[in-house]
């Protein structure tokens, strides 16, 4: 699949075992950052904060498994596309790259692969962002009522195997660019070129896709409750970036994220759910900000 590059970035597969390969966009030169990209999204999304951190990092972009260019394994049971195999994946492709230690940042579906990866590998992830997300189990209790069809896809994408597919191949553009259209606050921060780069990659992934959001309401709710109970936190510096989405849905985002993070830096910013695209020098600001602490 051809695709936009982001400049001066070489692509790279790196094996991450079990039979997977994953596709990363390499640039700069400096300590690690490894950026990890939402739905219904590429590494692309990540084109202008990863150039503007290039000049003082070496900045990773890989696509997740199961979308864009990387591997998309059947999903033959529920730990294929568990967080915890995902942000096992990156932490093995960051060594494959040669960086044990690293800061990770993540966006919606990426954001809770890094959430993951930072409670399993702390010896490996030094620092993390979360762009507009809760963890899986504060997500979960925060949908509720009528408020909670802004989280349609999330019950669709949780059925048993076959009708989720079904559905969504059946229109599989309208479907991906009902999310585009209705998260961007900003249109024209994503241009046709990358919209449609978007669009065919997610039409051709419609099977991973679903796999991974129905992890998030099975597997991978038992591995943040078993967190939970044993009292386990995120020990390094922790950044989380969020809309207000919680005067629209009735929870308190700061404390949320407090019952997880120790050192904890929260902001509601005023942009769209595509934050790295529509306000891409507060975020390579932020990631900036995160490693100096």
């Amino acid at each position: 699949m051809t695709h936009p590059s982001i400049p001066g970035f070489t692509e790279h597969r790196v094996p991450v075992g079990d039979g997977v390969t994953l596709n990363a966009a390499v640039g700069g030169t400096g300590s690690p950052v490894v950026l990890l990209h939402g739905f219904p999204q590429t590494h692309l999304m990540w084109r202008h904060v990863a150039s503007g951190l290039a000049d003082d990092h070496t900045v990773i972009c890989p696509d997740l498994r199961g979308y864009g260019a990387s591997d998309k394994p059947a999903a033959s049971g529920p730990e294929v596309y568990a967080k915890r195999t995902m942000a096992r994946d990156i932490v093995r492709l960051a060594a494959g790259l040669g960086h044990d230690r690293f800061t990770l940042a993540g966006h919606d579906r990426g954001a809770l692969v890094a959430f993951r990866a930072a409670m399993d590998h702390p010896d490996a992830v030094s620092h993390a962002l979360f762009l507009d997300i809760l963890p899986t189990l504060d997500m979960w209790d925060a949908l509720r009522g009528v408020t909670g069809a802004v989280g349609f896809h999330l019950y669709l994408m949780a059925q048993a195997p076959g009708l989720p597919e079904r559905m969504i191949e059946a229109s599989a553009d309208a479907f991906f660019a009902h999310f585009l259209d209705a998260w961007t606050h900003t249109p024209d921060a994503i241009p046709a070129d990358v919209r449609e780069h978007y669009l065919a990659a997610s039409a051709a992934a419609v099977p991973s896709i679903v796999a991974d959001y129905r992890a998030s309401a099975g597997v991978d709710v038992d591995h943040d409750t078993a967190d939970r109970e044993a009292g386990n936190r995120l020990a390094m510096p922790v950044t989380v970036l969020q809309q207000d989405w919680g005067a629209a849905l009735g929870y308190h985002a700061r404390g949320l994220w407090s019952a997880w993070a120790e050192d904890l830096r929260h902001r509601t910013v005023s942009c769209g759910h595509f934050m790295a695209e529509e306000d891409p020098g507060l975020i390579a600001g932020e990631i900036r900000a995160l490693t100096g602490r």
